[in-house]
């Protein structure tokens, strides 16, 4: 994929979302918490997926507190979701909304440091399920909503995570590199775009459960400080196609 950054003259407008559905994976976590309230507050209709219901519901308050279009609620752990999970989904979405105008892959499960030799199994199988078949069973089923609309966007979130012993995290960042480009030039020419983030070091639980002893993770860039560059890519003004996008 090609590298790509927030075009210059990029001004996001306070309803530059209006009147969009938006479904964003792992709600409570850092990157899918901070997006799920920015789309809300630029106008969106966001659809919280994430497994703590408890949680959701909390961010669910907030955004209804604040006065932004009232958001949805849909618990799902991927970790232990199936196929007919992600078909029931799309199917009562598309009861709901008719069509999604985007979708951000916000989820991700990191898994532990191990020497490959001592990598363990399970662990391997829960990262790829969450990372990884979670991405394509959720947007295989979610494809025909993103569709409906003139144009919509697909954002994967990925990550290139320097130094060893991150074996599955990192095999499945890889996957969802590949998955994304297969889609972007299957769906070329057409009004849904396809794109990657990679955010680099962010002060999120997955920054600080990773590195825990990093001086530098107080430094570290909140989730919110890339807020114009997420909500370009769920705006109209998105070209790119196949880009991977770094702050």
């Amino acid at each position: 994929m090609k590298t790509a950054s927030l075009p210059a003259d990029f001004q996001p407008q306070n309803d530059c979302l209006k009147d969009k559905v938006i479904l964003v994976t792992g709600a409570t976590g850092g990157y899918g918490r901070a997006m799920s309230k920015i789309y809300a507050e630029a106008g969106a209709t966001v659809i919280l997926l994430g497994k703590n219901v408890r949680m959701l519901e909390e961010i669910y308050d907030q955004i209804e507190a604040s006065g932004a279009p009232q958001p949805a609620i849909y618990p799902l752990n991927l970790e232990g979701a199936t196929e007919k999970d992600y078909y029931d989904m799309a199917e009562n979405i598309g009861k709901e909304f008719g069509r999604l105008d985007g979708l951000l892959h916000a989820a991700a499960l990191l898994g532990a440091p191990t020497p490959f030799e001592h990598s363990d199994s399970e662990t391997w199988f829960k990262v790829m399920q969450v990372n990884l078949n979670a991405p394509y069973l959720l947007t295989k089923h979610a494809i025909g909503l993103l569709k409906q609309p003139e144009r919509s966007s697909l954002v994967f979130m990925t990550d290139d995570k320097p130094g060893t012993y991150w074996d599955a995290y990192m095999v499945s960042k890889g996957g969802i590199d590949r998955l994304a480009s297969l889609l972007a030039r299957e769906f070329d020419g057409s009004g849904l775009h396809v794109n990657c983030v990679n955010p680099g070091p962010t002060r999120t639980g997955l920054q600080l459960r990773a590195f825990p002893a990093l001086d530098s993770n107080r430094d570290l860039p909140l989730p919110e400080q890339h807020r114009d560059l997420f909500l370009y890519l769920m705006s109209d003004q998105l070209e790119e196609n196949e880009a991977c996008f770094r702050p």
